[in-house]
């Protein structure tokens, strides 16, 4: 097959935007106006792949120097194509980016595909076809996340606190604000405890959510009308993904935070989503990931998944 490709440019909005919505294995973090909150952070060097100008393929991607990522803006990336495509066009499409990529003198591509768990069609096909031409398996991270399709399997402890706190005095609002999360919980505990920032600023959440009102969803535990806790949610079509959540020191003393989140794995398993997400448990230890926040989340009824992260050498 003949195909052509070229970067993205602001002209192509449109067709990119309506490919995303109509692909087997994207979500919204590809839309252009989320992709592009940030853009100033980034070169943006991602490809639109077209056949007799037919678009059949898209990689969201930016440039460093002489290297390629899956957008190191975005939490997964890839290559992002429609249902009905074949895998031996996957792969003709893999080889011609490849070479588009040596034809513009880049050295290196790094590629994080999506999680497997977001899409029940399936999204293997670029990681065989990477293998197969020389990429190596650069870093491998445990991606806990809950089976919402099967019988829940909280531990008895969670549970045995979660009904202790049924019977106190904590609300659960759905909210549209996000500065008493932002400003009252996330952002001091993150300072306190770890001396970092949210990757979003408040303004920046504010500003996604605007566009993507059903995805980006902020849910906060209350105790006599103070804040004590919150989960902002990123949610796709199959799966809800935990972004961020905090709790404060008197949230702590209640287990606010597992009582946010068994309400909200119980609501979205009644809704049909698939999997909750609990993002990846990564440390740089001697073990590789945090043990205690891993724990956290198994008794929280998670099981491991994987997020992987191939490097190939362009040649």
């Amino acid at each position: 097959m003949e195909y052509t490709i070229r970067k993205y440019s602001q002209d192509d909005y449109s067709i990119w935007n309506d490919f995303v919505a109509h692909s087997k294995n994207a979500t919204f973090l590809f839309h252009r106006d989320f992709m592009e909150y940030h853009k100033d952070r980034f070169e943006d060097f991602s490809l639109l792949v077209f056949e007799d100008e037919k678009l059949r393929a898209i990689l969201p991607a930016n440039k460093k120097e002489n290297t390629v990522y899956s957008h190191q803006g975005l939490t997964y990336g890839g290559l992002i194509y429609l249902s009905k495509i074949k895998a031996s066009k996957v792969e003709s499409i893999m080889d011609k980016v490849l070479l588009f990529l040596k034809e513009n003198q880049v050295d290196a591509f790094y590629y994080k595909p999506i999680p497997d768990f977001y899409f029940s069609e399936g999204n293997k096909e670029i990681d065989f076809f990477l293998l197969k031409r020389g990429a190596v398996l650069e870093r491998k991270e445990m991606n806990p996340a809950v089976n919402l399709t099967v019988p829940l399997k909280i531990s008895k402890s969670k549970m045995k606190h979660f009904r202790r706190i049924e019977n106190l005095d904590l609300d659960i609002f759905e909210e549209e604000n996000f500065d008493p999360f932002w400003e009252k919980i996330l952002e001091p505990r993150l300072a306190e405890k770890f001396n970092v920032k949210p990757v979003h600023s408040k303004e920046e959440i504010t500003f996604l959510r605007s566009k993507f009102p059903k995805n980006i969803r902020q849910y906060s535990a209350y105790r006599n009308d103070e804040i004590i806790a919150g989960i902002t949610i990123f949610e796709t079509k199959n799966v809800v993904k935990s972004q961020y959540g905090a709790t404060s020191k008197t949230g702590e003393e209640f287990r606010a935070l597992d009582f946010l989140f068994i309400n909200l794995i119980h609501k979205y398993k009644r809704k049909g989503k698939h999997f909750f997400d609990m993002g990846i448990v990564g440390e740089e230890n001697e073990l590789g990931y945090n043990q205690g926040l891993l724990a956290q989340k198994e008794e929280l009824g998670c099981t491991v998944y994987n997020q992987d992260f191939y490097k190939i050498e362009i040649k």
